[in-house]
């Protein structure tokens, strides 16, 4: 393969060697705590902060972003997969890495789906999803004792909270409409194992806990509601079924709840309009709604996966605001924001300087407002267009680091991100505008978003790259066959092109949604290998060798067809599973995708069976 130039490949390395935080994820009880995860050259790793204290030294073991710190910060939990595969043991570490216990001995491996310590650090709650169904397990931590299983359903659950005794459970589930992603959200009794009470606001809209009172004896949970079709809060008391609903009619957009102070009657949301964030502070009494900081991005929302956000703001346990943010060219950091005064924590990776980028609202194929995100280079017409989507697709393009997207424009090339129908935070009918299409709507979504860049001189076809990973790589594969005309080049990580494939052989958990969204009927529509024949521009398929979320099965078909029809097509497998850590591998990825994308524009092809 060619070098890339050496100026070039210079601030490649600069992007990709400072390690950065990744997440915080706050202790649940009474101590202010925090578990930071930053992204190191070998991969994920982890360190305590006691607020008004510096981030103590690494831990000396690996952690995954989806660790969680025990209430009295004494040890580590985390999956133990292997090495990325998402399928494992639940095991706690020492936080001197002198000790590791099996929490869930006996059970065989399992995918995680919910991860918390209750508030007097009792106790563990934990969902685990396997080839029998969706299960909630509530762990003794003090000391370490024997999982006790208190909820199991063949259904998609997710999300198990627990009450400041370990009392009480909750969990987001779906057994209402089996197979439909629009969850209730149902309390158990933790000694009986025996439901208490259920929360449904169904056919207006889906539930999801947020989190119980921190206040022993209140029977009152933080929910989010979308009955009004965006996302709003609401404070839910489960014995006596009394709700309070925080409408906000004037404030348009999603208002997305993140935490609760109970003590003094605040919840702290994120506001999202047209994918632009702001933090607020709302009052649970009256209702008054006050702007606590704009500028940036304050919360990452996920949806169905580990926890519901990848990090977001929250509140100390005094009831101080630490606003966890970042933008495009800053990363991660965390401020305390009282008042109008902000004082910075912990600061932000000191990194190369980056470029802002701009948000248009652009208008698909049916009217539909999709979000697109641009960056370019300075003083310099681009060599080219990179065009990203997402992956999930229930995730959503922020306006948060991302070293990639800096890269590209360091190496002189435009890069756009887009947030098509599928997305979070643009509301419920945008979230499934997806569902049923066969993946037409994300087509048109894509294509208007190259066909508002041609009108801004950019995305000229012989120039213009796609990318994406998980469902961003099936997207790219897809639009590289559905869209010919469009791209020069497509570069899909840890992709999908062969549903049939894919489903049969991906994990539990995140097959039963596959199965669907993508039914027997819609599996042809919706794969890359339908058109192959299709096909001109070249492409690149960076596959997981232990993924189990999209497996190299899923393909394997697509490669060997379009190799076999001359198309030029390369495939490299890396060893890991589907959201592989470490910033050599990401320095790795983006050379290799930096290479591909300057020999296209020189003309030539990326596969070795083709005249180079």
């Amino acid at each position: 393969m060619d070098a890339i130039p050496a100026e070039t490949d210079a601030a490649l390395i600069r992007r990709f060697e400072v390690p950065y935080l990744l997440t915080a994820r706050p202790t649940v009880g009474p101590d202010d705590v925090a578990l930071l995860v930053e992204n190191h050259p070998d991969g994920s790793r982890a360190r305590i902060w006691r607020a008004g204290e510096e981030p103590a030294d690494l831990l000396p073991f690996p952690v995954g972003v989806g660790a969680v710190l025990t209430a009295d910060a004494q040890w580590v939990v985390d999956l133990d997969d292997g090495g990325g595969s998402e399928v494992g043991t639940l095991v706690a570490t020492r936080v001197d890495g002198s000790e590791v216990v099996d929490l869930t001995p006996g059970r065989p491996p399992f995918v995680l789906r919910g991860l918390e310590t209750s508030y007097d650090g009792s106790s563990l709650v934990v969902t685990v999803v396997d080839e029998d169904g969706f299960h909630v397990l509530v762990i003794p931590a003090a000391p370490w004792g024997p999982a006790r299983l208190v909820y199991s359903n063949p259904v998609e659950a997710w999300y198990g909270q627990i009450a400041p005794d370990a009392a009480f459970v909750s969990v987001d589930t779906t057994s209402h409409n089996p197979g439909i992603r629009r969850p209730a959200l149902t309390v158990i009794d933790v000694s009986s194992g025996a439901t208490v009470a259920v929360l449904d606001d169904l056919p207006a809209g889906p539930v999801r806990g947020v989190r119980f009172s921190a206040i022993a004896g209140d029977p009152r949970i933080l929910v989010n509601t979308e009955r009004s079709g965006y996302a709003r809060p609401l404070l839910w008391n489960f014995r006596t079924g009394e709700r309070r609903d925080f409408d906000l009619p004037h404030l348009a957009g999603e208002i997305i709840p993140l935490d609760w102070n109970a003590a003094s009657g605040r919840v702290l949301a994120l506001h999202v309009q047209d994918g632009i964030q702001r933090l607020l502070e709302l009052g649970d009494a009256q209702g008054e709604v006050r702007v606590v900081a704009e500028g940036g991005s304050f919360a990452n929302p996920d949806v169905a996966d580990l926890h519901p956000f990848q990090w977001a703001s929250y509140y100390a346990p005094d009831g101080r605001i630490r606003a966890v943010r970042s933008s495009w060219s800053v990363p991660l950091h965390i401020d305390e924001i009282s008042g109008s005064e902000v004082r910075e924590l912990v600061s932000p990776a000191p990194v190369p300087e980056g470029r802002s980028f701009a948000s248009t609202m652009i208008e698909s194929a049916d009217g539909t407002r999709v979000q697109l995100w641009l960056g370019v280079p300075d003083g310099r017409a681009p060599l080219g267009t990179v065009l990203e989507v997402h992956g999930g697709p229930n995730l959503v393009m922020i306006d948060g680091y991302e070293p990639s997207a800096q890269a590209w424009i360091d190496a002189g090339f435009a890069y756009a991100a887009l947030n098509f129908r599928g997305s979070v935070t643009f509301g419920r009918a945008f979230r499934e505008g997806f569902w049923g299409s066969g993946g037409d709507r994300e087509i048109e979504d894509v294509a208007a978003a190259v066909e508002w860049l041609r009108g801004q001189g950019l995305a000229d076809p012989s120039s213009t790259f796609i990318t994406g990973a998980s469902f961003g790589g099936h997207l790219t594969l897809l639009s590289v066959g559905r869209l010919p005309d469009l791209f020069v080049g497509g570069m899909a990580h840890v992709a999908v092109a062969d549903w049939t494939a894919a489903i049969a052989a991906m994990n539990p958990a995140v097959r039963s949604v596959w199965q669907s969204w993508v039914p027997p009927e819609m599996v042809a529509r919706y794969s890359a290998i339908s058109y192959l024949d299709d096909v001109r521009a070249s492409v690149w398929i960076n596959q997981g060798a232990i993924d189990t979320r999209t497996p190299i099965v899923g393909v394997q078909r697509f490669v060997d067809g379009l190799g076999e029809r001359g198309g030029d097509v390369v495939m490299d497998v890396f060893d890991g599973g589907h959201e592989p850590t470490g910033l050599n591998n990401h320095q790795r990825d983006q050379r290799r995708m930096t290479e591909l994308a300057l020999r296209a524009l020189a003309g030539r092809s990326w596969s070795h069976n083709r005249n180079q």
